[in-house]
């Protein structure tokens, strides 16, 4: 909810701002999986975690945790059948995933600099690996190592105690606003 909600209202902005001039072509999927969003759970209509069915070297089968099942084989669900199709159709030379989970910027591939811009007007921490939570067969496996793409993952803090998706907003909107119109995105 709250990375579809970030993408929402940047969006928005890029549509709204006439003075805006963001100088890269963007191609932006709102939310790939739809019926998890609409039920609120992390697996789509199959249970399966779409963030683990991707098919990197990495990809298992096994998993402690049910809710990041990854599915009976890599690449089994329509979503990222879908997603991986578009990659091949118009390959990006950044990718950006808005999740929600604990407030960093994880990034896999070569884009630390664009980590360090973001983090630099929000102060949320910079990391490039997850040492305790393994991510087999995710995008940041996948696209970094099997296609060369470098993955910026935007960590928004999940919702508890009274906050609000503004919020969550207000604090990096300036970060995501002055990184589409810098010279650091465009050299991607």
């Amino acid at each position: 909810m709250e990375g579809a909600y970030l993408l929402q209202q940047l969006f928005a902005w890029l549509r709204e701002e006439e003075t805006v001039d963001v100088k890269v072509p963007l191609v932006i999927v709102p939310i790939l999986n739809v019926d998890g969003y609409r039920v609120g759970t992390r697996g789509n209509a199959h249970g399966v975690d779409l963030n683990r069915n991707l098919p990197a070297d990495s990809w298992v089968r096994e998993c402690k945790n049910p809710q990041y099942f990854p599915g009976e084989k890599p690449l089994s669900e329509p979503e990222n059948q879908y997603f991986v199709s578009l990659l091949n159709k118009y390959p990006p030379s950044l990718i950006i995933s808005f999740h929600a989970w604990k407030p960093m910027i994880n990034y896999n591939g070569d884009c630390r600099k664009v980590a360090v811009f973001l983090s630099n007007y929000n102060t949320y921490p910079v990391v490039e690996k997850l040492k305790k939570h393994p991510t087999p067969g995710s995008l940041g496996e996948y696209a970094p190592h099997e296609l060369g793409i470098p993955v910026l993952t935007f960590e928004a803090p999940q919702l508890s105690g009274g906050g609000k998706l503004k919020d969550i907003w207000a604090e990096s909107a300036t970060a995501f606003k002055e990184l589409l119109q810098s010279d650091l995105i465009q050299s991607f």
